[in-house]
């Protein structure tokens, strides 16, 4: 592609690269000029016009935008993903549901590496998307790219981009209540915060349970729900793997996987398994809308990824989120 300045009369056919106002009407950059057009620059007294000329072989910015789109994405009803139509050398990739974003980073880089004028934009990986949501943009940034340049980013980007909808529809939520408050109860702001959190991905919480702060009852608890996810929030705060909530999880027969995270609010946290069931122990950050290391956790589980203790003890850089107000010892104390 060629940029700069050509006599008007030269132009028709070529790539306005910079909108103009005329005395009837206003041409707009990116189009086509077309004799019409060129009549009318001439008839307002231009002489020569800034535009962009293809080369032999150059793919124009709204069909090189959509072809690399359709190439990070070739099946979009099995990827969870439609479409914007082009406008500007740019394709939106939207959500068709609630899920997560899965990104292929390796390729996403690949493509931007191929030719400055050919880039894609994505969210974080495992980002939470709603119906909708941008999970990407394509844009080209000039008016036309080499073919060859586009085909090159086109073969390194197939399938980088899907959405990770979710398959659990529904968890088991239990509460526990330390002496000296109503047991049998639950603390309303809790579980409301839940449900909301489940409900951002078309799942639901079960009834409420709340059982006293002691390893028995919950084990009894835990053993009556039969839910693929079970959540457990305890009235006391859990700081260590042989603490209330672990140790029940281990006597109904399941087993811890990880303790603790590098998410900050929501480093009490632990996951469990028993059987197919998984457990998730809530820290107090749980009780805030805030985000925590609670949906990191949670959003993939609901999506049925596989959380492991490296899934976990990654999730550090970038986890010191935002202090919650409700936060019992905040980061900074006031003197």
């Amino acid at each position: 592609m060629k940029f700069g300045p050509v006599p008007v009369a030269e132009a028709v056919g070529h790539v306005l690269a910079h909108s103009v106002q005329l005395p009837t009407g206003r041409l707009r950059k990116g189009m086509t000029l077309t004799d019409g057009d060129v009549a009318a620059l001439a008839g307002a007294g231009f002489d020569q016009i800034t535009v962009a000329r293809l080369d032999t072989g150059d793919i124009c910015e709204n069909d090189a935008a959509e072809a690399l789109a359709r190439a990070l994405v070739p099946d979009p009803k099995v990827a969870g993903l439609h479409l914007s139509a082009p406008f500007t050398g740019r394709v939106n990739l939207l959500a068709d549901g609630p899920g997560l974003a899965r990104i292929d980073a390796a390729a996403i880089n690949r493509v931007n590496h191929v030719h400055p004028m050919i880039t894609v934009s994505t969210v974080p990986c495992w980002q939470r998307m709603d119906r909708e949501g941008m999970v990407a943009t394509v844009k080209i940034i000039s008016y036309a790219v080499p073919g060859a340049a586009l085909a090159q980013a086109c073969e390194v980007a197939s399938g980088a981009l899907t959405l990770q909808r979710p398959t659990l529809t529904r968890a088991g939520f239990i509460e526990t209540r330390i002496s000296g408050r109503t047991e049998g109860t639950v603390s309303d702001k809790g579980y409301r915060m839940m449900q909301g959190r489940l409900d951002r991905l078309d799942a639901r919480l079960s009834d409420p349970v709340a059982v006293p702060h002691r390893v028995a009852p919950l084990v009894q608890a835990i053993a009556a729900c039969d839910h693929e996810l079970i959540l457990i929030l305890t009235g006391s705060a859990t700081s260590d793997p042989t603490d209330v909530a672990p140790e029940a999880v281990r006597q109904a027969g399941g087993e811890i996987i990880h303790f603790g995270m590098p998410v900050d609010p929501g480093n009490l946290l632990f996951l469990g398994r028993i059987g197919a069931q998984m457990v998730i122990g809530l820290p107090g950050s749980a009780r805030s809308p805030a985000v925590s290391g609670v949906d990191w956790v949670l959003e993939r589980v609901i999506c049925g990824l596989k959380v492991g203790p490296e899934d976990i003890m990654g999730m550090g850089v970038g986890g010191l989120l935002k202090e919650i107000p409700t936060r019992p010892q905040p980061r900074r104390p006031k003197n």
